[in-house]
Order: structure tokens, then C-alpha cells, then sequence
């Protein structure tokens, strides 16, 4: 399947490298489809932190108009979409912040992206992962 029909996937996190990570292991899974995964970790500087400049970034790089779903790790990356998403003109058309957790919340959003579903089910997906239990 071509990435051409795919959701977009954002993974902000405070840290360049567990951004990067996470988007390889989800990547990974995907079945060997193609799914646009952009993560956007840290700062310019590579610093800790989260940069409203690099997510919209990240964004802009995976939208192929099904729309994008950015999943967060920490309350400031959460804080910092939410601001993006207020000024409207950031993010592209369609984006979309998810509640879920961070790896199992990615790891489900590209597998069920990497299907061809629509933006409504990987968002439903991502936040399905909160219920997965592990014991």
C-alpha cells in the first residue's frame, strides 16, 4: 500500500532519541507498510524539551490528507499541541492530538494505519492501548 492514503503519525517527546526510537519499533511493526511516522523530540538544540517548531515540522513532513495523529509522553508536549492546535494555522488540517500511552499508544496508531483506516479508528486504536494489560 502506498503512504499516499495514510494517516500521518507525529511522536513528540522530550527527548530527540526516545522519539526517534519509539517511531523505529511502531515503524517496525508495521507489516512493512510504509506508514509516514515523523518523530519530533526535544529542542532545536538538542536539548530536553519540546519545540512547537519542530512539531508543526514533523507534521507538515507526514500529512497526506487522512489526516495526522500526534501522541505525546509528557504534560508540556501535551501542552505545547494543544497550543498548536489552538492557533489553527500551525498543524495541518486534520490533526489531531491522541490520548494514549506514548509506546503501546504508537505502536497500535502505525499498525492500524499501515491497514489504510481512517484517522477516527487510529486515534480509536492508540487509545485502546491503555487497556492493555500486562499481567
Amino acid at each position: 500500500m502506498s503512504d499516499d492514503k495514510l494517516v500521518g503519525i507525529v511522536l513528540v517527546s522530550h527527548s530527540a532519541e526516545v522519539a526517534a526510537s519509539v517511531a523505529d519499533l511502531a515503524k517496525g511493526l508495521a507489516g512493512g507498510v510504509s506508514v509516514p511516522v515523523a518523530p519530533a523530540g526535544g529542542t532545536e538544540g538538542g536539548g530536553l524539551g519540546t519545540s512547537a517548531e519542530l512539531i508543526a515540522a514533523a507534521a507538515v513532513s507526514v500529512d497526506r490528507g487522512a489526516g495526522v495523529a500526534v501522541l505525546t509522553d509528557l504534560g508540556s508536549a501535551v501542552l505545547t499541541v494543544k497550543a498548536l492546535l489552538a492557533e489553527g494555522d500551525e498543524l495541518p488540517d486534520g490533526a489531531r492530538l491522541v490520548d494514549a500511552p506514548f509506546v503501546e499508544g504508537a505502536v497500535a496508531a502505525v499498525v492500524t494505519a499501515a491497514t489504510g483506516a481512517d484517522l477516527d479508528a487510529v486515534v480509536a486504536a492508540a487509545a485502546e492501548a491503555y487497556t492493555y494489560r500486562k499481567v
